[in-house]
């Protein structure tokens, strides 16, 4: 974020510290008040509209934005965090900050990474005693005699130069060299340093849902008996008779019932009995149906077992007689009757008829 602001914005954070142990405050793992940090924004400039936006370890988390406070307020320390466009030198830093807390020192720091701007400074009272801040290539500020824990970078021995024209060590760096010399310890690696972010820009407090929690088996098993009426009692017996209560079922229920079942027994009675009459039908057509008529055989020989020899008398006798009865038998018989079992497939004839 600091990038987008300008290439003099950094991320600062302003340690107000009247205990003469800052470390053993940080260890006791004390958690920010949220009460405390709105109190704080509301008399830094009340025209804010103040939004919690969250809770969380000032090491572990991403770092404050524009228009965000990072605040935790402990017995003997105040931690506050934010993002300012210029911190070119202390006198560009927000006096109103700077006067915020009462406090016997005050410990800024302050880093921008992508331009690699660095800083810090230990005001005590009113009087600055070292302020130094600079990018690799440029010292913007240099007040008061450096601490001993800046000899090494100023020597060589610590960082690494990127340019001939550049400083021999990188400023952010040197920055965090002095937090653990003038706060005790690091932050980087200390134990969480609770805080309350705020947010001065007007936006909406986020909806952070609540973690669901587990609910054992025995709380399940519980619950699922009570609903089930099986709740335990202490003068409980298996062997104990107890009174069921009947269910009566409406009689209107049950008439209704045996409606349906009458009415679904008839309608399976009709339904099988039209099934019956179409496969009768089906059977009889088939069989008046396609039906061929065979043509008769050669006259056979005569009752005498004799054959007529062509162009005699006796030949043209019966041939005349045969003819005769065949009129006959095909006037008396329907066309389409069936022939009976006692008569000539062929002919037509009876059994009797054939024998004569």
């Amino acid at each position: 974020m600091p990038q987008q602001l300008g290439e003099n914005a950094a991320i600062v954070t302003f340690w107000f510290v009247t205990a003469a142990d800052p470390h053993a405050i940080i260890r006791s793992g004390p958690r920010a008040d949220r009460g405390f940090g709105r109190k704080y924004l509301a008399q830094l400039n009340p025209a804010w509209p103040i939004t919690p936006i969250g809770q969380f370890s000032l090491s572990r988390s991403a770092p404050a934005s524009a228009n965000e406070f990072y605040i935790a307020g402990f017995p003997g320390v105040t931690i506050i965090q934010t993002a300012l466009e210029d911190v070119s030198s202390m006198e560009s830093l927000d006096p109103r900050i700077l006067k915020s807390v009462p406090a016997s020192d005050i410990y800024v720091f302050a880093e921008n990474e992508h331009t690699t701007l660095g800083g810090f400074a230990h005001i005590r009272g009113d009087t600055i005693k070292r302020s130094f801040i600079a990018r690799e290539e440029r010292v913007f500020e240099d007040i008061g005699v450096p601490g001993g824990f800046e000899a090494p970078y100023w020597a060589g021995k610590k960082g690494e130069r990127t340019s001939p024209l550049s400083l021999p060590f990188n400023p952010i760096e040197l920055v965090r060299e002095a937090q653990r010399a003038w706060l005790g310890f690091d932050p980087a690696t200390s134990p969480d340093i609770n805080v309350v972010a705020f947010a001065v820009d007007g936006r909406p407090e986020p909806r952070i849902a609540a973690p669901r929690r587990q609910v054992s088996v025995d709380e399940i098993t519980q619950n699922a008996a009570e609903k089930l009426g099986l709740r335990e009692s202490a003068d409980y017996d298996d062997y104990e008779r107890h009174d069921i209560p009947d269910r009566v079922v409406p009689h209107r229920v049950v008439d209704g019932a045996g409606k349906v079942a009458r009415a679904a027994q008839s309608l399976g009675k009709t339904l099988f009995r039209a099934g019956r009459e179409l496969s009768s039908t089906m059977a009889e057509r088939l069989r008046n149906t396609d039906r061929k008529t065979t043509p008769a055989p050669p006259e056979t020989a005569s009752s005498s077992g004799a054959a007529a020899t062509p162009g005699t008398p006796e030949a043209e006798r019966s041939t005349g007689a045969e003819a005769t009865r065949g009129r006959d038998r095909n006037s008396a018989r329907p066309r389409d009757r069936r022939p009976g079992a006692d008569e000539d497939l062929y002919t037509g004839d009876s059994a009797g008829d054939s024998r004569e």
